[in-house]
């Protein structure tokens, strides 16, 4: 809510801005059908892409709003008119948020039920394959080329490859794909990275499997790993620092 609030507290800025500007500076031309407003200065660039920002939030935190109506709530105050409804202390706009984010939680909570029960199915199933070890913390890994280099302690810097995917094959993380290795510390990271790169000799490439409680758990870095969830990483050891 704080974001949309501040939002169209800039946008109010930008379009008082606009409305002081001499009335010449509003040049409207026509395109085919469609009707485009021509930006003049920078002012004009700086009042348009302020707008855009207050669409793409809006659009982010209240996607099934009514644009009309917000549309209408904006040019209201800005002309100085009657509210349609009052909200003394912000409880309507705090109430409907309050809603919105418990419905996130739960729906979060939900999918990451779903995600730790079928990370459980997973590691069941994938254990018993062939060539997959498993560590005593549960961390489950397969040897695809075994270097000969130095094995890095959990205090080394490493440089690696990576491609990171979840149990359904979606890349949420890859060095592989941007091209460019990554260099890091191993107490930097996940345990399941921590543990399974001191498995490897350096000029190693290896499969992780690494259970939720070796990941990221309840706390999900990002919305392209769910709560809870499974993550399989192929990491090639590229030298230890």
């Amino acid at each position: 809510m704080k974001k949309i609030i501040l939002s169209a507290s800039i946008l109010l800025l930008s379009y008082v801005s606009i409305a002081q500007a001499p009335a010449k500076k509003a040049v409207v031309s026509t395109s085919n059908a469609d009707h485009h407003v021509v930006l003049k200065n920078q002012l004009d660039s700086v009042s348009y892409l302020i707008g855009r920002i207050l669409g793409e939030n809006v659009l982010r935190d209240l996607p099934k709003g009514n644009k009309e109506l917000i549309i209408k709530g904006l040019a209201d105050r800005l002309n100085d008119k009657a509210s349609l409804c009052s909200d003394p202390n912000n409880k309507t706009l705090s109430a409907y948020f309050q809603k919105l984010e418990a419905e996130k939680k739960a729906e979060a909570a939900k999918d990451g039920m779903k995600a730790r029960e079928e990370g459980i199915v997973f590691l069941n199933n994938n254990k018993t394959k062939p060539n997959v070890q498993t560590t005593p913390s549960g961390l489950q890994y397969q040897v695809v080329v075994m270097g000969t280099g130095e094995k890095p302690k959990a205090t080394d810097q490493v440089t690696v490859h990576y491609h990171g995917t979840t149990i359904d094959g979606k890349v949420f993380d890859s060095s592989v794909q941007r091209g460019e290795a990554a260099t890091f510390g191993l107490n930097q990271v996940i345990k399941g990275w921590t543990e399974g790169l001191q498995l490897m000799p350096a000029g190693s490439k290896f499969i992780f499997y690494i259970p939720q409680e070796l990941a990221y758990g309840e706390n999900s870095p990002s919305e392209a790993i769910k709560p809870y969830s499974v993550l399989i990483f192929e990491v090639e050891l590229i030298k230890v620092n």
